[in-house]
């Protein structure tokens, strides 16, 4: 605090004090830069000065040459054809409850550790965000259904405990 007054006080009546500075006269507006020697704007466009060029006929100009739009015709157009999706994988065909249990070959004999492992197998060899799109369904499927008889298991199991 300087005088009774707080630090941010007295940093405005410093500022207002440097606001009080004398008034220089407004210059008419130049092409040229101020601080550069008068040879550094030259004359340009066949001796037309670059002060007496309007800015916005450059970009006039360039638009009256552009090539006109030409119309597209069938022949231009080229119809890009999607990729063939690759074969389907043998397996993702079987889709029946019956087959899906012989691949998981689920017995009396397994434990939560082992359907654990057969599950995140199945999953490893079919689980849909592995194969091509136009398989995807076949793939939830195989899933959903491998997904119940594991449960199953699980649930037997559960009761003999």
């Amino acid at each position: 605090m300087l005088f009774g007054q707080s630090l941010f006080q007295s940093v405005l009546e410093r500022l207002n004090a440097g606001d009080e500075l004398p008034e220089e006269p407004a210059e008419a507006p130049s092409h040229r830069v101020r601080g550069l020697n008068t040879g550094f704007a030259a004359n340009v466009l066949d001796g037309v000065s670059v002060g007496s060029q309007r800015p916005d006929q450059a970009y006039l100009d360039n638009i009256e040459t552009a090539p006109p739009e030409l119309p597209l015709t069938e022949e231009h157009i080229v119809a890009e054809e999607p990729p063939a999706p690759p074969p389907m994988p043998e397996h993702l065909a079987r889709v029946a409850p019956d087959e899906i249990a012989a691949e998981l070959a689920i017995s009396a004999a397994d434990t939560m550790q082992s359907l654990g492992a057969k599950r995140r197998a199945f999953a490893r060899a079919n689980h849909p965000d592995g194969v091509a799109l136009p398989y995807r369904h076949d793939a939830t499927v195989r899933m959903m259904i491998a997904n119940r008889l594991i449960d199953e298991a699980i649930r037997r199991l559960t009761r003999k405990i």
